[in-house]
């Protein structure tokens, strides 16, 4: 088999037909669908049996307790026998040429452009001037948040997940996936690129509510547990750029969201607080536009949510 496309769903009845339908009828052979129920109490599970009994695609469809995303997936990767892993989401959908523009099988990883999609309004796309890219570079990139990146963009070579013994962690619930793509990625050798868009990743009104919460600074521990994986496998410039760069902008970026979203300003700051997250904002070194507003924050964080209120992202 040449590729596995793993397809956790919970709760999906809404959206997972179509994401079905569009790992159904690509312009590919060769591959398996892996769909993982985490536990579903609608009709998805239903609805996933249902679409599979008149495909002749290869398929296993797997019912689990209620465990999380994360171990979904891991289960996925436990049964998967492609010599890619590819993930898709259950609310989410792909074009037809999205498997084969992620086989090059010279290739520890390929990546395919993403756009997130939320109602007739598309995200903007990065393109990339190269066709490959070093995975220690992209490792960089990202870190330095040069480039937008979700784990679904990529095929990952089966031998270097399971050899490493890489898992999706499930004692958390935000970033596990850029966690586990960026571990992943630090075993391969070189990315293949394609500025084709085939993934559409769907914004609604569930998804949103999801990720309201203020567990996202739980991010910033995981970058710290990155970290510490880079030193232990001799890359302190990696290390560098978490500390100085990716943790700064994680703690900053999610402080903002939050106030964006009219999160009360005491909760904010007594969570920040209880982190140690002013002191690691203080870290930070790059961009001096950056570097200014974090000081200006750092010297009066009361009247920076004042004005970020009045002005939003001009300052």
């Amino acid at each position: 088999m040449k590729i596995s496309v793993i397809v956790p769903v919970f709760n999906e009845e809404k959206y997972i037909s179509a994401t079905l339908d569009s790992i159904i009828n690509q312009n590919f052979d060769d591959y398996e669908v892996i769909v993982v129920d985490d536990g579903s109490s609608d009709n998805t599970l239903k609805i996933v049996e249902d679409k599979f009994l008149n495909s002749s695609i290869p398929h296993k469809i797997i019912h689990q307790k209620n465990s999380g995303v994360s171990m979904a997936r891991n289960r996925g990767i436990e049964e998967s026998t492609g010599e890619y892993i590819v993930f898709v989401d259950g609310d989410d959908y792909i074009l037809t040429n999205h498997l084969s523009q992620l086989y090059n099988p010279e290739y520890d990883f390929s990546l395919i452009q993403m756009v997130k999609k939320e109602n007739d309004c598309l995200s903007d796309v990065h393109v990339y001037e190269a066709d490959e890219i070093d995975c220690i570079d992209f490792i960089k990139q990202e870190l330095e948040m040069k480039i937008p990146f979700n784990f679904v963009q990529l095929s990952f070579k089966s031998d270097i997940i399971k050899n490493n013994n890489l898992k999706y962690r499930h004692d958390i619930s935000y970033g596990e996936d850029t966690d586990f793509a960026l571990r992943a990625l630090f075993y391969g050798n070189k990315i293949k690129i394609s500025n084709e868009i085939t993934y559409y990743y769907l914004q609604h009104h569930e998804s949103l509510i999801n990720t309201s919460k203020l567990k996202r600074f739980d991010y910033i521990s995981v970058l710290e547990d990155l970290a510490e994986f880079f030193r232990e496998n001799n890359r302190p410039d990696l290390v560098q750029l978490i500390n100085e760069s990716r943790i700064p902008k994680a703690i900053f970026g999610n402080m903002n969201y939050f106030f964006y979203n009219d999160y009360d300003y005491d909760e904010v700051i007594e969570k920040m607080k209880e982190m140690d997250l002013f002191n690691k904002l203080s870290n930070f070194k790059g961009d001096k536009k950056f570097s200014f507003k974090i000081k200006l924050f750092l010297f009066n964080p009361k009247l920076y949510y004042i004005m970020w209120k009045k002005f939003k992202n001009s300052i």
